[in-house]
């Protein structure tokens, strides 16, 4: 049995204290012919099984949660917990398989069990089938969620989609000279975290102007889909010299801008900010499910009316707070809490979670897909959409993933307060199709 790190017991703590939420990371792939055979089907899932021996355990918690949660070996465990099959209603169009996935993201885990499951959806139009991949955020995060799904479609030419195993935590000699090595350490990362983190707090915590974005969210989901062309987006990020994630990030703040007009409310310089969870996880561990994120909080520059000006503003905002070193301090800081005593961690994240924050009203995150096709039973998985949750007053959410050369936007939403979701998704596709009119000298 393995401990969960702060930040996996986190995430459950997070759960807890809000009934009305669910922290599932999924992907939903759209795959081409008629849906496999139970017995097909199994054969990649056993291949997954085999690669993540999570997927056969669940949280241990000790009486009054007074010591860190364990993952062990669930002793019953059994596929059928996990894999559903269901089918959609004529014409099985894309409308009812995003109400099925926003129904699907607004289930909970059953916590006597390993906290994933898959939902292989049939009769989708166009001849084609669905699978919907989730697990809960304690056990990933959106890159080795993403290796999650991988490990289920066909190993590549070189085998690796079955060959990559979980390593293992440093042994006895390694945790103890990183023991020594904090009782030096200490003082000094937690002096220069809190210097770094200090506008970080207070960006969390300060009040932003009121916004329909942020508030008490309910049990119903809504999700929408954007697609662009990641080939336009990288000319478009070479002719203003500037990122793939910012032009990604530039077109999320033209769609906020145009919804917050379309609902009445005034894109101000205070209005909205966006928290952007930042990857910590080096490419050898790219298979190690756990969660190795932090965070920058992002002030959206959506008073810019002009799209240049907007792209530019981001990416000077997002090159500061990177420069400033704060997804850097806040990992510092998450393994510091490894050595504290779990009460002390539980009850950070508890208050927290408890709290009314205003001051963010949007969370976006960036996925790396796979750039190569994938297929699943001899099929094309001819798209992936991505889909994060919603807490703590967050009302939406946008994960970005590349896959071959298509660039997806799944949004997320509370169903009662986003009536008008779709808005988010033509407004992202909307700008990026005039960003690149721009790119080219043809600004329409």
């Amino acid at each position: 049995m393995t401990e969960l790190s702060p930040l996996d017991a986190g995430f459950m703590e997070i759960e807890n204290a809000d009934r009305h939420i669910s922290l599932g990371i999924g992907a939903v792939a759209i795959i081409e012919g008629p849906a496999p055979t139970r017995e097909s089907f199994r054969a990649g899932l056993d291949r997954g099984l085999e690669v993540h021996g999570r997927l056969r355990q669940r949280v241990h918690r000790s009486r009054f949660d007074l010591a860190t949660p364990l993952w062990e070996d669930d002793p019953n465990f059994d596929l059928a917990h996990h894999v559903r099959w269901t089918s959609l209603p004529k014409p099985g169009d894309e409308q009812a398989l995003r109400e099925l996935v926003a129904t699907e993201l607004a289930e909970q885990f059953d916590r006597d069990h390993p906290l994933w499951d898959v939902v292989v959806v049939e009769n989708l139009g166009g001849g084609r089938w669905a699978m919907i991949v989730r697990a809960h955020h304690s056990v990933v995060d959106g890159i080795s969620g993403l290796a999650l799904f991988e490990s289920f479609c066909d190993p590549g030419a070189d085998g690796q989609g079955a060959r990559h195993e979980m390593r293992s935590r440093a042994g006895m000699f390694g945790t103890a000279a990183g023991a020594l090595r904090l009782l030096w350490t200490v003082p000094r990362i937690a002096a220069d975290a809190v210097r770094v983190l200090t506008p970080v707090i207070y960006a969390a915590v300060a009040p932003a102007s009121d916004s329909s974005l942020n508030g008490p969210i309910g049990r119903q989901r809504r999700y929408a889909v954007a697609r662009t062309s990641l080939p336009q987006a990288r000319e478009i990020a070479a002719a203003f010299e500037v990122t793939v994630n910012d032009v990604a990030v530039a077109a999320i703040a033209a769609a906020y801008r145009r919804l917050l007009q379309a609902r009445g409310e005034k894109p101000t310089p205070d209005k909205l900010r966006m928290m952007v969870p930042v990857s910590m996880r080096a490419d050898d561990a790219k298979y190690v499910p756990d969660n190795r994120v932090s965070a920058i909080i992002v002030q959206l520059p959506i008073e810019f009316e002009h799209p240049v000006e907007r792209l530019n503003a981001v990416h000077e905002r997002i090159a500061r707070h990177r420069l400033r070193g704060e997804a850097e301090a806040e990992k510092s800081l998450l393994e510091l809490a490894e050595w504290l005593p779990y009460g002390v961690v539980a009850w950070v994240f508890r208050t927290a979670s408890r709290f009314p924050q205003r001051g963010v009203g949007v969370l976006a995150t960036n996925i790396p897909g796979p750039p190569h096709r994938l297929t699943l039973g001899g099929r094309k998985v001819l798209e992936i959409w991505p889909c994060i949750p919603i807490a703590m007053r967050v009302r939406t959410t946008v994960a970005v993933l590349s896959y071959t050369d298509q660039l997806t936007f799944g949004i997320t939403g509370d169903y009662d307060t986003n009536p008008d979701i779709d808005e988010i998704a033509s407004g992202i596709a909307t700008e990026v199709a005039v960003l690149l009119a721009h790119a080219r000298g043809r600004p329409a």
